[in-house]
């Protein structure tokens, strides 16, 4: 069984190879029985390694950095946060016939946060919690966020967006994510020292069991920038009672906040782009994003306007 492909230059692993891999560097693990995660991530294929390990092996040459980064830096911030998070066992060599550097890293029960599966309002406390104890952490020796990558200005994906939204033309209102994108072009740029962010906080890329949030995975995003894209899951995960939860936990000012909205914008533009065909998953919580930024976005509080913005609403026709 292979890993449907989601990209035109990816590799696809194989159980086999997978297997061949094991039996080469980690003999301790190579009789195990190797399972397809069957849904995995858009740059790691994951295999089930037995009950409790996990094979990350990268899709793609953009994501081979990841296992050096986890095991670097995980086992450092683990001990410092709230909520599990999987540091690697072991990194592997490419052979076998596949290229990259991989992870072996403890299996972490639990499912990816649904609409019937969590409390929102105590995931959202939860998880700026765990925001929270990340960004305290010291960052001076932690990589820097550089070029365009999540915790740098956000002007610098001004080019991105604006071939997403040609390309995506009327699936998406093209005057109102123009509006959205403008003000958060227009905010404050972050000016600090940089915090700690995971980056990534989509709902795949969260753990949860008996309705509570347990684990944060998938840290190939991982830096030291403007904190504003772990906002994220304020778009991408909670209504909008949760959503205000969460804002008021990390004590967001309204620059950060429309960063943040900045921040789930423009990648859920670029998925819905990217994703159209290949993969419905992402393609799908890229609508509910823009659906979700075009609500507030519609319904903030805006100067002079006292009971909120008082702009046309989104056209039902579009997303």
């Amino acid at each position: 069984m292979t890993q449907a492909r989601m990209h035109a230059d990816e590799v696809v692993a194989t159980a086999g190879q997978v297997r061949s891999l094991l039996s080469q560097q980690f003999p301790r693990w190579a009789d195990l029985p190797i399972v397809p995660v069957p849904i995995g991530g858009s740059d790691h294929a994951l295999f089930r390694l037995g009950e409790e390990l996990i094979a990350r092996m990268p899709r793609i040459g953009a994501a081979s950095h990841q296992a050096d980064s986890d095991r670097r830096w995980l086992p450092y911030l683990a001990p410092q946060l709230p909520l599990s998070v999987p540091a690697p066992l072991a990194v592997g060599e490419p052979g076998a016939d596949y290229p990259f550097r991989w992870s072996v890293a403890p299996w972490l029960p639990g499912e990816n946060p649904q609409p019937d599966n969590l409390d929102l309002e105590r995931a959202a406390a939860d998880l700026a919690g765990f925001v929270r104890a990340l960004r305290a952490i010291d960052p001076s020796a932690g990589p820097r966020k550089t070029g365009t990558t999540r915790g740098t200005p956000l002007a610098g994906l001004d080019g991105y967006v604006q071939e997403s939204l040609r390309i995506l033309d009327d699936r998406v209102d093209q005057d109102l994510m123009r509006d959205i994108w403008s003000d958060a072009l227009a905010a404050t740029p972050y000016d600090g020292p940089g915090c700690w962010m995971h980056g990534d906080l989509l709902s795949g890329n969260l753990l949860c069991a008996e309705r509570r949030l347990t684990a944060v995975i998938d840290f190939g995003a991982l830096g030291v920038g403007d904190p504003a894209p772990d906002l994220t899951p304020a778009w991408t995960l909670f209504d909008a009672d949760a959503r205000e939860t969460y804002r008021h936990a990390l004590g967001c000012d309204d620059d950060e906040w429309r960063r943040g909205r900045g921040w789930a914008l423009a990648p859920a533009l670029g998925g819905l782009e990217y994703y159209w065909d290949t993969f419905p998953l992402y393609r799908d919580l890229a609508q509910r994003t823009i659906r979700a930024v075009s609500a507030e976005f519609l319904t903030r509080p805006a100067v002079g306007e006292p009971n909120g913005y008082r702009g046309r609403e989104a056209s039902g026709d579009q997303l």
